[in-house]
C-alpha cells in the first residue's frame, strides 16, 4: 500500500507546539501507537503513512488540538488513555460537564469512561463508591473534586480519613504531634491535594480549618455537615467503622469512598467493612457505585499489565477447587 502525507492546518503555532509535547514526546507516542511518521512545522501537522493509519492519528491530533483550545491538559499519559480509547473504536472528548474546574488553574479532566462516570456521580449523588485497582485514580480524582468545591466556595470544608490499619497501637509510639504521627499515612491524600491547589493555599486552608485530614477513627461522634468527605483505602475499615463513618454525613454533605476490596490489610477471616457497604447499600437511592478495572489503569503502562497478570494469577486455574 502506497504512503502518502495528510497535512492538518490549524490556526495556532503555540497549541500545536503544546500539542507535540517536549521534545515531541507526545507525537512519538502517536507515531509508536500507529505506525505513522509527523512532522509539525509551524501551524501545521504533516502524517506520513498509510491511510487508515493517516485518518486514524489526524483523527486523535484533531482531539488533541480541541482539548489544547478548552485550556485542558494533554500530557502523555492522557494520549495513551485517547490511544487506548482510539483502539476500541471510540475516541471523543470528555463532557465540559465531566471535568473539575479550579480558579486560575487547568481543569483536571477524566482519562477514561468510567473516571468520567465516577465524576458524574459524585456531582449528582450523595454517597460514591469507587472501587478497583490501584493506578485508577480513584483517591486523586475524589480529593480534586473536593478541593474543586472549596476552591470555588461550593462548601465549607474538605475532610479525608483512612483507616491506619498499619499504625495500629503503634501510632501513639510514633515521635511528634498527632499530624507528625498521622500524616504518613495520609501521604496520598496530601500530595493530591498540593498537585491541585498547591502547597501555600492548602497550608493556608489547613491552617484555617477548611482542610481536614485524618484517621477514620477521629470521625467517631462527629456530624459531618457543609463538607466533601473522602473515605480513602476503606477496604481496611471494619464494619462497625464503615457504619459509624457513613453515619456522620449531615446536611449539605457528600462522600466519596475509595479502596480496591480484593487488597484488604485487615487480620485473616475478618470482613471487611467496604466489602459489606457495597453489598448492602447498593440499592439506595441517592448512593452509586463506581467499579473500575485494570483497563482504566491511568499510572506507567507497566502497571495495567501487573493488574492483570495478578488477578489472572487469583482465579482458579483448571483442576483446582
Amino acid at each position: 500500500m502506497s504512503k502518502q502525507t495528510d497535512i492538518l492546518e490549524f490556526n495556532d503555532p503555540d497549541l500545536v507546539r503544546k500539542l507535540c509535547g517536549p521534545n515531541h514526546a507526545n507525537l512519538a507516542l502517536i507515531e509508536e501507537a500507529f505506525g505513522v511518521y509527523i512532522e509539525a512545522p509551524g501551524d501545521n501537522v504533516h502524517i506520513n503513512g498509510d491511510g487508515p493509519s493517516r485518518a486514524r492519528a489526524g483523527e486523535l491530533i484533531k482531539e488533541i488540538y480541541q482539548r489544547l483550545e478548552r485550556g485542558w491538559p494533554c500530557g502523555p499519559s492522557d494520549i495513551r488513555a485517547l490511544i487506548r480509547a482510539m483502539g476500541k473504536g471510540k475516541v471523543k472528548a470528555a463532557r465540559v460537564d465531566a471535568i473539575i474546574p479550579f480558579p486560575r488553574r487547568s481543569p483536571i479532566v477524566p482519562k477514561t469512561p468510567r473516571q468520567e462516570k465516577f465524576i458524574h456521580a459524585m456531582r449528582d449523588e450523595t454517597i460514591v463508591f469507587g472501587v478497583g485497582p490501584a493506578g485508577t485514580g480513584k483517591t486523586f480524582l475524589a480529593t480534586a473534586y473536593g478541593a474543586s468545591l472549596l476552591a470555588r466556595g461550593e462548601i465549607a470544608r474538605f475532610i479525608a480519613c483512612r483507616p491506619a490499619v498499619e499504625a495500629g497501637e503503634r501510632l501513639g509510639f510514633l515521635p511528634g504531634d498527632l499530624n507528625e504521627k498521622v500524616d504518613p499515612y495520609m501521604q496520598p491524600i496530601w500530595d493530591a491535594l498540593h498537585a491541585v491547589l498547591g502547597r501555600d493555599e492548602v497550608d493556608r486552608r489547613r491552617a484555617a480549618g477548611d482542610i481536614e485530614v485524618a484517621p477514620l477513627a477521629f470521625m467517631r461522634g462527629r456530624t459531618l455537615s457543609d463538607a466533601f468527605v473522602v473515605i480513602d483505602e476503606a477496604q481496611n475499615a471494619t464494619i462497625p467503622q464503615m457504619k459509624m463513618v457513613l453515619t456522620r454525613l449531615g446536611e449539605r454533605a457528600k462522600y466519596a469512598v475509595t479502596g480496591d476490596p480484593t487488597q484488604s490489610d485487615l487480620p485473616h477471616g475478618q470482613t471487611s467493612g467496604l466489602a459489606h457497604a457495597l453489598k448492602i447499600l447498593k440499592k439506595i437511592k441517592g448512593i452509586e457505585q463506581i467499579e473500575f478495572l485494570a483497563s482504566d489503569v491511568v499510572r506507567h503502562p507497566l502497571v495495567g499489565k501487573i493488574v492483570d497478570a495478578y488477578e489472572k494469577d487469583s482465579k482458579p486455574k483448571a483442576g483446582q477447587s
